[in-house]
């Protein structure tokens, strides 16, 4: 690859129409072949046969120098126009001496960009593309709202009922197949899923993120020359990327950790900044990206809160969609005040400080880690499933969110769920029946009451969700607005029922319950 020359100065684009169609995912991009002039005219650019959806890709490819560091030497990019707005978009080298640019129109209309690159022949490339609305299931990329909660682009509620998986990016198959059918059996919507490799056992990862220097032997086992990332690695990381988007699942991409064994958590500050601009370039232009930038930030020993506040900046600085931001915790909380933090990601189940957090922060809390269901010998990792159902119900009724973990032990190689491939135990369903209630209200999220007798959070005037916890409740008197008249659910989490309670409610209403443990009340505005 080294020792290749330029290539012949043509262009090709390619849109990725119809990101949630199973080719497509299979190609990686799309195979829309469009137009492009080169160093003419915007007004005699030509335009492609076909449109890009709003929140869809749009690709751009161009053949360039492969000699010398093409990562190092080259700076490539393109602005696109949509009347008076323009976006500056960073592309990146794709081996074999090809270039691409990746973008996602959050508008409607016709786009037009210019590339721009500080070697001649990538530079001035001009063309132009229609974006048209968005089909059925692409509600674009999901930002925080109303404070301390979430909702789609276009406006619908979005509740994170996420998973970990933090090998997803880099698990072989057959465990990778597995993981994705599992992943769309069980109704989680968001994966928090590493981009650097951490060891699997027994298990090898599919490749390495950056190339190797030729060993003595020329066996491949020389160290990792951190000026040249692998494409083949992440063009497989992207395609697994598509394949969680086409199921309408986030990725929440941990971009650094410190399960390490090849250095990667100690590259360099060099090594780091470029690493996290070819990511961002990469990957920002697919709508389900989020960024979490790093998982247990305060065990990676190398790294400086400076580093940290930089890392941040930097993936905000080269992001142009401004994908949601955070970073996870062991033990020392991160200060997620800082404006470059989008939502706090936290390694506790201390729900009943939600409230202190919140004021403390003003952004919504997602507990990213709120211990593992499983059976393993360590403390975090043998929760029974009916404790972690009920830790999500307690970050739900505090206002917040919580994250599924699985550590069942396995017997034959194969990874725990944790990592990827089986998921085994039964909280999954009790944590989708409870999000598809959530979605069922049509709120947009759930606020905690002050000081309640009884947990309970809702909406004023709209709804009221009251969980029991462990109390076994035969009767309670529940102090529901004057104004405003109810009907009533009973809901059993683990049952994964909901019984309509007969009548209207409104004030001081008295009912009599089954006298069991962690049941819920839905009380819904008529």
């Amino acid at each position: 690859m080294h020792g290749e020359s330029s290539r012949s100065l043509a262009g090709t684009i390619q849109l990725a129409k119809s990101m949630n169609r199973r080719d497509l995912i299979k190609l990686g991009t799309g195979a829309l072949a469009a137009g492009v002039t080169l160093g003419t005219p915007a007004a005699e650019a030509a335009r492609p046969s076909g449109p890009v959806e709003q929140w869809n890709v749009f690709e751009a490819s161009f053949p360039g120098p492969s000699d010398g560091n093409p990562f190092l030497d080259i700076a490539f990019g393109a602005t696109f126009t949509h009347q008076h707005r323009r976006v500056d978009v960073n592309g990146f080298y794709d081996g074999d001496g090809t270039y691409r640019v990746r973008f996602a129109p959050d508008t409607v209309g016709d786009w037009s960009f210019e590339t721009t690159s500080n070697v001649a022949p990538l530079a001035g490339h001009r063309g132009s593309f229609s974006c048209t609305a968005p089909e059925a299931g692409n509600r674009g990329p999901v930002t925080t709202a109303h404070q301390f909660h979430f909702q789609y682009a276009d406006g619908t509620p979005y509740f994170p009922f996420g998973t970990t998986c933090y090998a997803y990016c880099f698990v072989p198959n057959p465990w990778y197949a597995l993981t994705v059918k599992n992943l769309k059996a069980a109704g989680f919507n968001k994966v928090r899923a590493c981009l650097l490799p951490k060891p699997l056992g027994d298990l090898q990862p599919i490749g390495m993120p950056f190339e190797r220097n030729s060993a003595a032997g020329g066996d491949g086992s020389g160290e990792f020359d951190l000026t040249r990332p692998n494409p083949a690695y992440f063009q497989e990381v992207e395609r697994r990327i598509q394949e969680l988007m086409a199921a309408g699942i986030q990725a929440d991409v941990i971009l650094f950790h410190p399960y390490d064994k090849w250095g990667f958590k100690s590259m360099g500050p060099e090594a780091d900044d470029r690493y996290l601009r070819y990511a961002v370039a990469r990957l920002s232009a697919y709508r389900n990206v989020w960024w979490s930038i790093a998982n247990e930030y305060d065990l990676i020993k190398s790294k400086s809160t400076t580093d940290w506040d930089r890392f941040f900046r930097i993936v905000q600085a080269n992001d142009p969609y401004a994908h949601l931001r955070s970073i996870h915790q062991s033990r020392v909380e991160y200060d997620n005040s800082k404006p470059w933090c989008t939502h706090a990601s936290l390694q506790q189940y201390d729900f009943e400080r939600t409230a202190e957090r919140m004021a403390a922060w003003n952004k919504p809390i997602i507990y990213d880690e709120i211990q593992y269901e499983g059976n393993i010998a360590r403390r975090w990792g043998n929760l029974s499933p009916e404790e972690m159902t009920h830790r999500f119900w307690r970050a739900v009724i505090n206002g917040a969110y919580a994250t599924h973990g699985e550590t069942y032990i396995t017997t034959d190689g194969s990874p725990v769920w944790s990592d990827a491939g089986e998921l085994h135990g039964t909280s999954p369903a009790r944590i989708a029946f409870l999000r598809k209630l959530l979605e069922s209200t049509g709120t947009t999220g759930l606020m905690a009451a002050p000081a309640p007798y009884y947990p309970n959070a809702g909406n004023a005037g709209e709804l009221v969700l009251y969980s029991f916890d462990y109390h076994c409740v035969g009767e309670y008197e529940f102090p529901l607005p004057t104004n405003v008249s109810f009907k009533a659910t009973l809901i059993d989490p683990w049952a994964m029922t909901k019984q309509t309670i007969p009548g209207v409610f409104r004030g001081k209403s008295k009912m009599k319950l089954p006298g069991k443990p962690y049941l819920a009340v839905l009380f819904e505005k008529v």
